[in-house]
C-alpha cells in the first residue's frame, strides 16, 4: 500500500496541503486536501492508504470545494436552494456531493427556502414596487414551492398591495397626459397587470384615482392627438379624412361628441 513521505502547505493557500505518497516505485506528488480533510482523516506522514481509503479522501475533499465555493456564492446575496445545485452543476461539481453540500449547508442555516422568498417578497416590492403575481413567478423560477410563496406573501397584504399599485398608477397616468380619460385608464391597468398586481387589486386602486379629465383638459388631450392624425390623413379626400379621423380619435377613446365637435370646427 501506498506511504504518505511527505506534506507540505501550499504557498498560495495556507488551508491546501500536497500530499506525497510512495507506492514503491520512489515519492511523487499524489494529491491535494484541504485542512479540515487532512484532519478529518487523520493524514500524516508515515500512513498507510488502501483503495478505499484514497476514494473517501478524495470524495471529502471535492464535498470541501464544493462547499467552499457554495459559501463564496451566498457571499453575494442570499440564494435559493435551486439556485446553489444550479451554480455547482454549472461548476461540474457531482450530484452526490452537491446532496451533501446542501444538506450540511442546511444544517448549518445557510440556506432556507421560506428565509430566502420572505427577504425576495420584501426587497422587490419595497424597491420595485412589484405585485405578487410578479413575485410568484419569480420565485417559482428559482425553486421555491407554492406553499412557501405563499406564506412568504403573506406580509404583502392588500392594503400594502394597492398602496404600491396606486404609486405606479400615478406615474402612468402623469405619462399619458395627452390620452384621453379612456386610454388613460387602459395604460393604467396595462402597467398594473404587467406589474405583477391582481385584478381585484387594480379595481380598488382605479376606484381610489381620479382618471376622468375635466373637458377642457380632454379637448386639450383631443387636440394634440387629432394633430397626429391629421398629419397622417392630410392627402386624403375630405370626406376619407373626415372618416379616418373619426376612427381614429374614437378608437383613441374619446367621446364621439368631441370627436365632431372638433370636426366641424
Amino acid at each position: 500500500m501506498p506511504i504518505i513521505t511527505k506534506i507540505t502547505a501550499q504557498q498560495r493557500n495556507d488551508d491546501r496541503f500536497n500530499i506525497f505518497l510512495d507506492d514503491g516505485k520512489g515519492e511523487r506528488f499524489a494529491f491535494s486536501v484541504d485542512q479540515d480533510v487532512l484532519l478529518k482523516f487523520g493524514l500524516k506522514k508515515g500512513k498507510e492508504l488502501d483503495d478505499l481509503d484514497l476514494v473517501e479522501i478524495e470524495y471529502g475533499d471535492d464535498s470541501k470545494k464544493a462547499f467552499n465555493k457554495a459559501i463564496e456564492y451566498l457571499g453575494y446575496r442570499m440564494r435559493s436552494i435551486k439556485e446553489i445545485k444550479d451554480y455547482l452543476r454549472k461548476k461540474e461539481v457531482d450530484s452526490a456531493v452537491i446532496d451533501e453540500v446542501i444538506h450540511k449547508m442546511k444544517e448549518y442555516r445557510y440556506v432556507d427556502d421560506l428565509d430566502f422568498a420572505r427577504a425576495y417578497v420584501k426587497t422587490h416590492w419595497q424597491t420595485n414596487g412589484k405585485g405578487p403575481n410578479v413575485l410568484t413567478q419569480e420565485l417559482f423560477g428559482k425553486g421555491i414551492d407554492r406553499n412557501t410563496i405563499e406564506e412568504a406573501l403573506v406580509q404583502y397584504d392588500q392594503a400594502s398591495q394597492i398602496e404600491e399599485a396606486i404609486k405606479h398608477a400615478v406615474k402612468t397616468i402623469k405619462k399619458n397626459k395627452m390620452v384621453s380619460s379612456t386610454q388613460s385608464k387602459q395604460k393604467v391597468e396595462q402597467t398594473l397587470l404587467r406589474k405583477g398586481f391582481p385584478f381585484s387589486v387594480i379595481s380598488i386602486a382605479l376606484e381610489d384615482l381620479e382618471l376622468k379629465k375635466e373637458e377642457p383638459e380632454e379637448w386639450d388631450a383631443l387636440i394634440k392627438q387629432a394633430e397626429k392624425a391629421a398629419n397622417r390623413y392630410k392627402n386624403e379626400a375630405p370626406y376619407q379624412f373626415k372618416m379616418k379621423m373619426k376612427q381614429y380619435l374614437y378608437r383613441k377613446g374619446f367621446a364621439i361628441e368631441l370627436i365632431d365637435r372638433y370636426l366641424e370646427e
